[in-house]
């Protein structure tokens, strides 16, 4: 049976895996992530062909949109991947990803035969509208925040390819599950159902407003956009989103109830004296190395209503979002199931938590990649150095080229467990390095303290990277950590060489007493000095 041929990129996304979910028994999918299927959970099916890349690099993206396009017509292209955080900074991976990534696939989209491309965005987009006023679907994406002014760049762009295939613009309100995973939401429950200081304190009147959507529903509606984009028009902005928002007195009112079995009263904080509060618990913040999810910035949109008016979208695509998933009426189920498993609700929001506030193995992958010819030439350097002969004798005796194929094989595997966060990668890796040396008469000792040095050399480039900035100490824990497992594991091969020795039949064996290992932090200490 032939189905219709979907391709989805940030498909490991929130609302990625949903859609995927929906879609995999009636179309034959191509779903494009930075993660692994594995990793992100996705679903699995026949169906469904997973391409992990990174759609601001256009030269492994290319080779999958030319594989994909010698197929056959695409009938959709949804476009998901996309980069923002909270941190509220100009991160550098907004540009990278939202404008020169998405160029990158409007680029390679002209060679496929597509049907059409949705363009996923947020109503977050938008400016939020005087008090009175809705947001709609003629609104300009006029935010001025960073994200607001990529997407406007994004939506701009769609027309240079108008004469190629049609496009769409989706924006939708902040999606959330039955297990929250929205980082604001999360943020806000976590502090309202603790017994902290700050347990009852809201911003302003608790007024501040958005439209909430649940993720279900946001699969929904894409399925929808597809079936139904022959009759829409080129570049028609569609809202997935409730009409009106929801405050965060609305939602604190109904949390507390549900969870302390009675309506507390909230704390209202003046608007004046919020903007200096948060200012404050952020440089406590950095002093402790444990700053809030709350940033300054956010204090100019307190009391603020983002309210949605979708009903030109309702017509057109005779679609509305279920009633029983509006947020008011979710959250008493988002908080049974942190109730009955506190471990798996942490656990999905810390993810999204961290994937929302720039995920920082992702960057360190980035410059990895970026500095690959600097740490192979740092490298090669050590190695003809009067330091390099001396230490590591054998691996002068190496070809030129297989030492630089080598180093490529250590960097590729660093790199993708750096990626995908899996250390068995690079300790199944540095296992398989042993073998190789051991064949070619390595002494342990001369392999153990190349990739000593290895991680030096990463560290150095690294820390001299301009993207590292913040991230100093995170690089050192990822890099130097997965060359500690890497070298437990040539170890470990090594020591499995070792003959055994065989006691006589009347002598007793005796044992020396094994030392005791000190804390890891003095092993690694002692390790890298």
């Amino acid at each position: 049976m032939l189905f219709p041929r979907l391709l989805v990129t940030g498909a490991s996304g929130f609302i990625g895996r949903r859609l995927l979910e929906l879609l995999r028994t009636r179309y034959r999918i191509f779903a494009l992530a930075r993660r692994s299927q594995e990793e992100c959970g996705a679903v699995e099916h026949p169906n469904i062909s997973w391409h992990q890349v990174d759609i601001g690099d256009r030269e492994p993206l290319a080779r999958i949109f030319e594989k994909i396009g010698a197929g056959g017509p695409v009938t959709s292209l949804v476009h998901l991947a996309a980069y923002y955080d909270f941190v509220g900074d100009e991160n550098r991976e907004y540009q990278r990803t939202n404008i020169e990534g998405l160029r990158n696939v409007l680029d390679l989209a002209r060679g496929l035969e597509l049907g059409g491309f949705l363009f996923a965005s947020s109503v977050a987009a938008c400016s939020f509208p005087p008090r009175g006023e809705v947001v709609d679907e003629s609104s300009p994406p006029d935010g001025d925040h960073v994200y607001a002014r990529t997407k406007r760049i994004g939506e701009e762009m769609l027309a240079e390819y108008g004469d190629s295939f049609p496009s769409f613009v989706v924006r939708f309100a902040a999606a959330f599950s039955d297990w929250c995973e929205y980082p604001p939401l999360y943020v806000f429950l976590d502090t309202w159902l603790s017994k902290r200081w700050n347990s009852r304190i809201l911003g302003g009147r608790g007024r501040s407003a958005i439209p909430y959507l649940h993720v279900r529903d946001a699969a929904l509606f894409l399925e929808r956009v597809i079936e139904r984009q022959a009759v829409l028009r080129p570049r028609e902005v569609l809202i997935a989103s409730p009409d009106g928002s929801v405050n965060h007195r609305e939602l604190f009112s109904i949390a507390s109830g549900h969870w302390f079995d009675r309506v507390r009263g909230p704390v209202l904080m003046p608007r004046l004296l919020c903007g200096p509060g948060m200012r404050v618990r952020q440089a406590f913040g950095r002093l402790t190395g444990h700053e809030p999810f709350e940033k300054p910035w956010m204090a100019r949109y307190i009391d603020l209503a983002l309210d949605v008016d979708a009903h030109r979208t309702r017509e057109r695509l005779d679609w509305r979002p279920r009633s029983r998933l509006e947020i008011r009426r979710r959250i008493p189920f988002l908080l049974e199931n942190l109730r009955s498993d506190p471990l798996q609700w942490t656990l999905r929001n810390r993810e999204a938590m961290e994937l929302r506030t720039g995920r920082p193995s992702l960057r360190i992958h980035r410059m990895l990649d970026r500095n690959q010819e600097t740490i192979t030439r740092a490298w090669t350097s050590f190695l003809h150095s009067d330091e390099g002969r001396r230490c590591l004798s054998m691996y002068g005796h190496l070809p030129t080229e297989e030492l630089r194929w080598s180093l490529r094989l250590v960097l590729r595997a660093l790199m993708s467990s750096v990626q995908t966060r899996r250390r068995a990668v690079f300790m199944g890796y540095c296992r398989d390095l042993a073998e190789r040396r051991f064949q070619q008469g390595f002494p342990c000792e001369e392999v153990v303290t190349a990739l000593v040095k290895l991680n030096q050399i990463c560290l150095e480039a690294l820390h001299r990277d301009p993207e590292a900035e913040g991230l100093e100490s995170v690089i050192q824990d990822t890099i130097t950590v997965a060359f500690e497992f890497g070298i437990d594991r040539v170890e470990e091969f090594y020591e499995g060489l070792e003959p055994k020795p065989t006691p006589g039949p009347s002598a007793p064996v005796e044992r020396a007493p094994r030392p005791e290992p000190g804390p890891p932090s003095d092993r690694r200490r002692w390790r890298w000095g």
